[in-house]
C-alpha cells in the first residue's frame, strides 16, 4: 500500500504557453522511453523477482516513475492551457487538438500512441535488470535531447531534475545487479542451474 502525498515531486510553474514544446515533452509521458512505460515495467517486473531487496528497488523506482509521469503531464497541461485557435494552428498543435482537444494523452513526439510493446517483463532477473539499466539510459538521453531544444527556464529546471533522477535510478539498478550477481554466484548459478540444465542439457 502506498501513501499518496498530493503535491508534485518537483514544482511545475510554467508562465508561458508553448504548444510546440508540449508536443516534444509529451514523449516522456507516452513515448518509447517515457515515464508511463517505466512505471509499468518496474511495477510489473517486481512480481517475478526472487530477491526481496531487488523487489524493493523495483517498487521504489516504479512508484517514483508515477510521480515523474505526473510532472510531465503537468508540464504538458500548463504549456497548452487556454490556447487560442490562432496559436493552435500556428504551432502545429491542430492535429493533436482535433483528436484530444487539450487532454493529456499518452503519445510520443512522433505521434505514435503509447504501446505495451515498449515494456518487457521476462521473468528472468538478469534479463529484466539489463533491460532496466538500458531503459534508464535511454530516458536520460531523451531528457538530454529535450534540454537541447528548450530555452524556457520554467521548463528547464524540472527537466534537469528528471534527468538527474534517471541517473540515480541507473545507479540503483546497478546496485540491484551487483546484489543479484553475488547471490547467484553463491548458488553457483552460472556453472550449473539444476532447475533448468537437467531438463534441457541432458544427453540424448
Amino acid at each position: 500500500m502506498w501513501k499518496y502525498e498530493k503535491k508534485l515531486q518537483y514544482p511545475i510553474n510554467i508562465k508561458n504557453v508553448n504548444p510546440k514544446y508540449a508536443q516534444i515533452i509529451i514523449s516522456q509521458y507516452g513515448g518509447p522511453d517515457g515515464e508511463l512505460g517505466a512505471s509499468m515495467r518496474y511495477l510489473t517486473q517486481r512480481y517475478s523477482q526472487p530477491f526481496d531487496e531487488v523487489k524493493g528497488i523495483l517498487t521504489d523506482i516504479g512508484t517514483e516513475e508515477l510521480a515523474h509521469l505526473e510532472m510531465i503531464c503537468a508540464m504538458v497541461h500548463q504549456l497548452t492551457r487556454n490556447l487560442t485557435e490562432e496559436e493552435i494552428k500556428a504551432s502545429g498543435f491542430d492535429k493533436y487538438f482535433v483528436d484530444h482537444t487539450n487532454a493529456v494523452y499518452p503519445i510520443a513526439a512522433s505521434s505514435l500512441p503509447w504501446r505495451a510493446e515498449y515494456i518487457q517483463a521476462k521473468g528472468d532477473i538478469l534479463a529484466d535488470l539489463h533491460e532496466d539499466l538500458a531503459a534508464e539510459q535511454k530516458a536520460r538521453v531523451t531528457y538530454d535531447n529535450l534540454l537541447r531544444l528548450i530555452d524556457d527556464p520554467d521548463i528547464l529546471e524540472p527537466l534537469k531534475f528528471l534527468r538527474q533522477r534517471e541517473i540515480v535510478h541507473y545507479q540503483r539498478f546497478g546496485e540491484a545487479m551487483r546484489l543479484t550477481t553475488d547471490k547467484l554466484n553463491e548458488k553457483n548459478f552460472y556453472a550449473f542451474n539444476p532447475g533448468f540444465d537437467t531438463k534441457v542439457c541432458k544427453k540424448k
